[in-house]
């Protein structure tokens, strides 16, 4: 009988616990994208309040508001200016479409004469039909992109307010993420149902992800981006800060790369006769921005997080589509904790029947 009540009272504090907790998410839900880049911002910048701290020994408080300070006007400033830049250009390439000024339809009319007639013939018999309804799609489809772009900056406008309370916030949280962080990491740690080894091993890999992921994938496509940005200023390419922008964003996909946006501007120039520019496009793309991974990314990252470039695209793709610039984060550390958790498996399963697993005689 005894028994019997002891598993309804733990089935029942389970059944509490579970409710509270989506009835916490559900109440801070319109914050959870700002505590989440606060969580972020006090993971990166950790070793930053460690040193502060060894000035500051027993000022807390003090080291985690200049930690914050730094923070501000260090990376958020600059983001907040470079991305109104961005929205402003965005909308001047929308204004020169429905203008007319801008015809990405002779634009690919050009190109498409300037190539030899055999590769003419090989895109007719590609499927496409005609190249002018190649022509009209791309067209629509860029339109349409401009289009949204603008539509999501004057969203942003509407919803300023609503915007500058979740910035508050995650600047506040990410005050105290800062402050006591060595005790609430802890807690969280030993808070989780599992061994402790386990838990451990889960929180190391989660911490080393993100770090990765910000450091080695973040930083690396904001650097090639602002590389793209200042190739097409040099060569006089019109909105090349928007430009740089989706470069920055494409190089975030292993799979995809800044070059699917240099690429056809190259095109395009060579076969407008830009000859010059297409060919500083070329070497820039190759040479500086196409290098720049593979010089940045080990300096800054220091070892390999272990995680398959295929599963990284197909994880920052979803998490994208699911969670929008969150999901840069979100997908590839859900990923990470994937793989973990099933070597965890693996790892605990050939510790006890390791003949089995090996697939040895017994």
């Amino acid at each position: 009988m005894m028994l019997e009540r002891s598993k309804i009272e733990k089935g029942g504090f389970v059944l509490f616990l579970v409710l509270v907790t989506v009835g916490l998410t559900l109440v801070v839900s319109h914050f959870l994208g700002a505590m989440l880049w606060a969580a972020l911002a006090a993971i990166m910048f950790h070793s930053l309040n460690q040193r502060l701290l060894e000035r500051w020994p027993e000022r807390r408080s003090r080291a985690a508001a200049m930690t914050l300070l730094i923070i501000t006007f260090a990376v958020i400033i600059p983001a907040m200016l470079i991305g109104t830049m961005v929205v402003e250009q965005a909308s001047g390439v929308f204004a020169q479409l429905r203008t007319g000024e801008l015809n990405f339809s002779a634009y690919f009319k050009q190109v498409h004469d300037a190539l030899p007639v055999r590769l003419q013939d090989l895109l007719g018999n590609a499927g496409f039909g005609t190249f002018e309804t190649a022509q009209s799609r791309i067209s629509e489809a860029l339109g349409n992109s401009a289009s949204a772009i603008t539509q999501r900056a004057l969203a942003f406008g509407a919803n300023a307010a609503s915007f500058l309370l979740a910035f508050a916030v995650g600047l506040y949280v990410t005050f105290f993420m800062l402050r006591d962080g060595y005790v609430l990491g802890p807690q969280i740690v030993r808070a989780l149902p599992l061994a402790d080894s386990i838990a451990a091993q889960i929180v190391e890999r989660f911490v080393a992800v993100v770090r990765a992921t910000i450091k080695g994938s973040v930083l690396v496509a904001l650097a090639q981006g602002a590389l793209g940005a200042i190739t097409f200023a040099i060569v006089g390419l019109p909105a090349s800060l928007l430009w740089g922008a989706l470069m920055a964003i494409a190089a975030l996909l292993p799979a995809i790369g800044p070059a699917i946006v240099w690429g056809p501007v190259a095109i395009y120039l060579f076969a407008t006769g830009a000859i010059w520019q297409g060919a500083v496009v070329i070497g820039s793309g190759v040479m500086v921005i196409g290098l720049a991974d593979n010089v940045l990314r080990p300096m800054l990252v220091g070892r390999d997080t272990g995680i398959p470039d295929w599963l990284v695209l197909v994880t920052t793709l979803g998490g994208i589509e699911l969670l929008g610039l969150s999901g840069i984060v979100v997908g590839p550390v859900v990923g990470a904790l994937f793989l973990t958790g099933w070597q965890i498996l693996t790892e605990q399963r050939l510790a006890l029947h390791p003949a089995e697993i090996q697939g040895e005689a017994p």
